[in-house]
This record gives structure tokens, sequence and C-alpha cells, in this order.
């Protein structure tokens, strides 16, 4: 099928004057021309829109209860549907309950709030609070020796005071590098 078809085609092609030049032709709306001097035509637009149609005014009996409703305090009018719902035996509506579903960031509003248990900080950063000056160099030297810098970073590190020593080191590490950087001369804290 595909063979003939393209023989077809070559065979088309073979002759001169087989194809046609393309042609183009120009947009030309087939609308009449508006009248300049025409006033446009204005639609009946009505102030709000019913999809049910048209409702027959409410009956006296409706609107003076409407209007015991209003007169009513706050309180007592919060405890109409309560009231109604018992009286007309209205099924009571259950809270949805959200387990287990991905709510993002806003929560679910409704339902028992469950209390979300901190996690334990298990990774703390050392900071360099302060140090002698007269102890500086022993200070360097123990920097260096848990950071493995080099003596010219330890000694910019140093010298950045209060800075971060290390960071995401376990809590007895954290004591471990405190407890040294005390000895040496200098006070450092555990975040």
């Amino acid at each position: 099928m595909r063979i003939t078809t393209l023989s077809r085609y070559i065979s088309r092609l073979s002759r001169p004057g087989a194809f046609a030049p393309l042609q183009s032709r120009a947009f030309q709306p087939d609308v009449a021309t508006r009248d300049s001097n025409a006033r446009p035509i204005k639609y009946k637009i009505p102030q709000s829109y019913d999809p049910y149609g048209p409702r027959p005014p409410p009956s006296d009996k409706i609107v003076q209860l409407a209007e015991r409703i209003a007169a009513l305090s706050e309180e007592e009018r919060g405890h109409i549907m309560p009231a109604l719902s018992e009286r007309l035996k209205l099924p009571k509506l259950e809270p949805i309950s959200t387990e287990g579903m991905d709510l993002g960031s806003e929560g679910g509003g409704v339902g028992p709030k469950v209390e979300e248990k901190k996690a334990e900080k298990t990774a703390f950063d050392v900071k360099l609070q302060k140090f002698d000056t007269a102890a500086k160099i022993k200070v360097i030297k123990e920097v260096r020796a848990f950071t493995n810098l080099g003596l010219k970073e330890a000694k910019d590190l140093v010298e950045k005071v209060p800075t971060v020593l290390k960071q995401g080191v376990t809590k007895e590490e954290a004591n471990t590098i405190i407890e040294k950087i005390k000895a040496a001369g200098g006070v450092a804290v555990m975040e």
C-alpha cells in the first residue's frame, strides 16, 4: 500500500506541470459595513441573576418570623439551629477524619488536634564566643586539631570571633571540643 502511494507521488513529480502554483487570497470579511451614526443596542440586564426563576414574595407569617429572629440577642440566635435540628430530627453531622491525608501547612481545622512532639536535636554547632589574647596561639592549635584546617585558615577563623567552628556534630563530640577550647583559654558554646 505504501509503495503504490509512493510510486504515484514519484510519477507526478516526473511530469512537468503536475503541481499548480500556490494560491493566496486576502481576508475579506463577509459582514456589511456598519452605520457610524447607529446607536448601540441596549439589553435589559436584571439586577441579580436567579437560576431558579422568579420567586413569589414571602408570606406575612415568614416576614413576622424573620423580624422576631432579628430582634433576638446574638446569644439567643446561636441557639436556634441546634433547637431546630433537634426538633426536625436532622441527622448530626460528624467531622470528617483527615487522618492520613496531606493537607499542607494549613492543617485540617476540623477534628481534634494532635500534639506534635518536638524532635530532639541530634546535630549541634560549636561556636567560639571569645578567647584570651594571651592564649590565641593555643586556641588556634586546638581549632586546627579538630577542624583539619591549615594554619592561616584556622588563624582567620579564630580572629572572626564570634564564629561557628564546627557544624553538625553530636552532643558528646561538641562537649569535648568545648572542654578543649576552654582548657586552651577560649570560650565556646553549643547551639
